[in-house]
């Protein structure tokens, strides 16, 4: 457990490895060079705290790294990838970090904005980060950039009132069989930087790859960060099968992926917790949450749980809050303001860590 402390009060990193990544960090410390591979799960406002370690690994320890290195992101963790492949980094996650705070939307008293609503403003956002034209994450000459999207099939290829409830209602179901039988509702697809492939299979779930591309770079984030019922689908991402695209959080939340066939190097996972849940629909079936054998060359950095506890009412940023400060928009900047400006000491141990990574990490 890497839990080098910098600041007065509870150590903020704790560093978890698989058995492989374990033996490594034991026997030849931790490069740049060892990092083949960064994934960014789902899970919404919780990504935030995650914002000044992603600032100190891609803006400063990984910046001058040479090797093709891959970012795999869902959801709010499609946006941190996208940011960490722009040409400033550094500038790009600051930025990303007060666009997703200062988000508002228009909306009656005490009720939350539509989905059009929330889905229009958002898309404008992202199109105005990502547009078309300039240098952007699609021309980094060592970042590889793959946005994990959810396509909906059955009921779900289509969005509408009573369909989408309802297949999303036989996805649960289906999911409480097994992952592969979800994928009779919904399949994974993956908008890949088409420079280099992804270096393990994808093939423990239905998926498709199809090529990322600057015309379609702006909509496949946003139908990775399309929630059901908060966002509206995505339809017909261009380069993508046809139908409704919505968060990539939905098969693949915190991206349980077969890292362990890689040929060579190690999965460096900043994450907001120790677990890797494999989808949305698995947070309440605890016995997918344990670490498997496709974890043996991960490295995990994660909040200390008693670190959590101090932040601004004693959680983490989330989803929820959009609802708990409905009424009071500012005070849920300022929560998620202080809690942003806590995680800088995250980073500070992590760079403290990255000196010495043999010391205090634990089995995954």
């Amino acid at each position: 457990m890497a839990v080098l402390s910098v600041s007065p009060g509870p150590r903020a990193l704790r560093v978890f490895a698989g058995p492989r990544a374990l033996q490594h960090l034991r026997a030849q410390g931790l490069r740049p060079h060892d990092v083949r591979v960064i994934p960014a799960a789902a899970g919404g406002p919780k990504g935030l705290i995650l914002g000044p370690l992603d600032r100190w690994l891609f803006g400063h320890w990984l910046a001058g790294s040479t090797h093709t290195l891959h970012l795999l992101g869902a959801s709010i963790g499609a946006w941190r990838m996208a940011a960490a492949a722009q040409p400033d980094a550094d500038a790009a996650l600051a930025q990303l970090s007060e666009d997703y705070i200062g988000q508002t939307y228009e909306h009656a008293p005490g009720q939350l904005p539509s989905a059009a609503v929330v889905s229009r403003v958002f898309g404008a956002n992202l199109a105005a980060r990502f547009a078309a034209g300039g240098p952007g994450p699609l021309e980094h000459p060592t970042r590889r950039l793959h946005v994990f999207t959810s396509r909906g099939k059955g009921l779900l290829h289509r969005e509408g009132r009573w369909c989408t409830p309802a297949g999303y209602l036989a996805a649960y179901a289906a999911n409480l069989v097994s992952r592969r039988a979800m994928g009779r509702w919904l399949e994974r697809v993956v908008f890949a930087d088409p420079r280099d492939a992804l270096p393990f299979a994808l093939h423990d779930y239905p998926a498709h790859q199809v090529a990322l591309r600057p015309d379609n770079l702006a909509t496949a984030i946003q139908a990775s960060c399309s929630i059901p019922f908060w966002l509206e689908a995505v339809q017909d991402v261009p380069g993508g099968p046809p139908g409704a695209y919505w968060d990539g959080g939905i098969t693949d939340y915190h991206l349980h992926l077969d890292y362990a066939s890689m040929a060579e190097g190690l999965v460096l996972y900043p994450h907001f917790q120790r677990t890797l849940v494999p989808g949305w629909l698995d947070k309440s079936l605890r016995h997918r949450h344990r670490a498997s054998p496709w974890l043996d060359n991960v490295i995990v950095l994660a909040p200390d749980p008693a670190w959590i506890a101090r932040l601004p009412g004693g959680k983490l940023p989330d989803r929820g809050d959009f609802k708990r400060f409905a009424s009071d928009e500012p005070e849920r900047m300022r929560r998620w303001r202080q809690a942003v400006a806590a995680a800088q000491q995250l980073a500070d141990e992590a760079a403290l860590w990255a000196a010495d990574p043999a010391r205090d990490a634990l089995p995954l």
